[in-house]
């Protein structure tokens, strides 16, 4: 089979091409006039490869009424993405033993509709199983330097992170944020209450811990959802410095702002909390200069009701966002407006997440890499409907919302998805 388009997003840049797929990977990358017996040509619809959310919290088992695999992943794919790799909570039970990981495979088995693989979770107590977990393929330890919201799941405090990177050689990825610059802010539906009471400053504070211990111990560390603009120089400099840090920042913090969040609209509510207009730019400079590595989702689904949407309580409501399947969409109407091309979006949410979890066969079109694909129209537009999304509960800060690109079509190694018929893969760290 041949699929060809006039916006082929390579390595080196977009061009017309011709990309064949055999077996299940490329096998050329040819002329756009290169003839062909199987022929898909999608014309002026830009072909990217499928995108990479190393960030997704599908939440099964144990609290599948949240989401699920099937549901998840059904919502990765109406995106194009093609490969998610799954936080450690919040299912029951958490990936912190090797038994856990493969209670969370059985349950996802047969249900997958894009490629999936799973971090594991470094917690107090779990040092003796994060090597064997390591061996059973996660791609890395997740933690917290904060409470995670679940008490499955507690937090490290910077020895206990230090301790951990000491452990086992792979890739810690943390949520930072202080817990003594975060402080209750109470019954409140204003969303100014919240944001104030997870300052940015502690944002920063608990970045420079992670950059300490990694320091010390030459562990790699990335930094999860980034919010704070405040953390980008310590990012950089410590880089500069030598040490393997990067970091990562969502969607959500890169298009909305605090204020335009409605009062009692707990669909906005994430941790950390969205930011000001100039920390928001400040966050697009950084992606710009490489102090921020990519762009993941942070799929953070939960039922309704812990939303609180009869009281608009952001103190009470649970906090996460639901955007697997809009985050190329939402990231692309900001990215044109602000003056980027798609190959950015490209590089920010394929090419280099892939890179981070070092999946060498995802992210990219060239010949040896698996044939996951995605027909993107750039510049269709349409509007964010609830009722259209496929996560389980259609809740998103994006509803109402009129948006730059379509996905047209998805191919999982030169499959079509067709959101029937499950032909995900589990992936295991290289």
């Amino acid at each position: 089979m041949i699929v060809r388009s006039r916006q082929v997003m390579l390595p080196s840049g977009p061009q017309p091409a011709a990309v064949r797929v055999h077996d299940g990977v490329i096998a050329a990358v040819l002329a756009y006039d290169a003839p062909s017996t199987v022929d898909v040509d999608l014309g002026d619809v830009a072909l990217l490869p499928g995108l990479v959310d190393t960030h997704v919290h599908v939440n099964e088992p144990g609290r599948t009424e949240w989401e699920g695999f099937a549901t998840a992943t059904r919502a990765a794919a109406a995106g194009g993405v093609t490969t998610i790799v799954d936080m450690p909570l919040n299912s029951l039970p958490p990936t912190t033993s090797v038994a856990a990981l493969q209670e969370k495979k059985a349950a996802a088995t047969g249900q997958c509709h894009v490629d999936v693989g799973f971090w594991g979770g470094a917690v107090p107590g779990n040092a003796p199983d994060l090597v064997p977990l390591h061996e059973a393929g996660v791609f890395g330890f997740k933690s917290f330097l904060i409470d995670s919201g679940v008490p499955e799941f507690p937090p490290l405090d910077p020895a206990g992170l230090r301790a951990a990177m000491s452990t086992v050689d792979a890739l810690f990825i943390v949520h930072a944020e202080d817990p003594s610059a975060v402080s209750d802010p109470g019954p409140t539906r204003r969303f100014a209450d919240f944001e104030a009471s997870r300052p940015g400053a502690g944002e920063a504070r608990a970045v420079a811990a992670v950059i300490d211990a990694a320091r010390a111990t030459g562990a790699r560390a990335h930094i999860l959802h980034l919010s704070a603009a405040a953390a980008l120089p310590l990012i950089a400099a410590a880089r500069a410095d030598g040490v393997r840090i990067t970091a990562e920042t969502c969607p959500h913090y890169l298009t909305l702002s605090a204020d335009e969040v409605p009062d009692g609209a707990t669909e906005f509510k994430c941790c950390p909390p969205i930011r000001d207009d100039a920390n928001r730019d400040a966050l697009w400079a950084g992606l710009a200069d490489g102090t921020v590595h990519c762009v993941v989702s942070d799929h953070s689904p939960c039922t309704p009701d812990l939303k609180r949407p009869e009281t608009g309580d952001f103190g009470a409501a649970w906090g996460g966002i639901a955007s697997v399947q809009l985050g190329l969409p939402v990231m692309w109407s900001e990215a044109r407006r602000r003056g980027f091309g798609l190959d950015d979006v490209v590089r920010w949410m394929a090419a280099h997440p892939a890179a981070l979890a070092g999946l060498r066969g995802k992210g990219r079109i060239e010949v040896g890499a698996d044939a996951d694909l995605t027909a993107f129209a750039p510049d269709e537009e349409f509007l964010v409907e609830p009722a259209a999304l496929h996560h389980r509960h259609p809740v998103t800060p994006y509803a109402g919302k009129r948006l730059h690109g379509v996905v047209r079509h998805v191919w999982l190694r030169g499959v079509p998805v067709d959101g029937t018929t499950p032909r995900g893969r589990f992936l295991t760290h290289e």
